[in-house]
């Protein structure tokens, strides 16, 4: 039970490039090399791409054309919903030895209240840590984690050190943190 005067403790847990890191997972002969899943024809569109294929500009829900254009050497694969809603399945039973509240935003993120968990550990942090280890030695598939006392600043904090990063923004550290962060990297909000 939360009592009164306890600060939250939440973890964003967001998986690095999944579709494209599970393909390169199942696929040997695509690690190490600039991969997007999706369609590369005219008409198609990038659902992830690989951080090799980032390195060249290339993004999620960008036309296949354009990639090919930044990457000529990109490799193009098909989507496998099956696969990635098994690995996400997956990850989500790694959460639930942690914590029963889990609040998915998608096959591959989530947040995790931590403040009281299945462990009994106090330091969130050291929870994130062994979160990703355990992740990455059960999935061969890594994640990034964001560790605050808000949802806004765990989701925000995910992103800053991608691959298989973490960072922590505590209490005291919130309000300069958040007048440093340009508009645009504000979780929820658009264009």
């Amino acid at each position: 039970m939360v009592l009164p005067h306890q600060k939250r403790k939440i973890i964003h847990i967001d998986m690095d490039a999944f579709y494209a890191s599970v393909e390169q997972r199942d696929n040997p002969e695509l690690k190490g090399k600039p991969i997007a899943v999706g369609g590369g024809g005219n008409r198609g569109v990038t659902t992830t791409a690989s951080y090799e294929a980032r390195k060249f500009g290339v993004r999620s829900a960008m036309p296949g054309w354009k990639a090919k254009q930044l990457c000529p050497h990109i490799i193009f694969v098909p989507p496998r919903f099956d696969a990635y809603k098994k690995a996400s399945q997956q990850i989500r039973e790694i959460f639930r030895r942690y914590t029963d509240i889990i609040e998915p935003l998608s096959l591959d993120e989530a947040f995790l209240d931590v403040t009281v968990n299945k462990k009994s550990e106090n330091i969130a942090t050291a929870l994130a840590l062994e979160l990703k280890d355990t992740i990455y030695k059960e999935t061969d598939l890594t994640c990034s984690a964001g560790v605050s006392y808000c949802k806004f600043l765990a989701k925000v904090a995910s992103d800053i050190n991608k691959p298989n990063g973490i960072t922590i923004i505590k209490p005291h550290q919130a309000e300069s943190f958040i007048a440093a962060l340009p508009v645009e990297k504000f979780f929820g909000v658009g264009k």
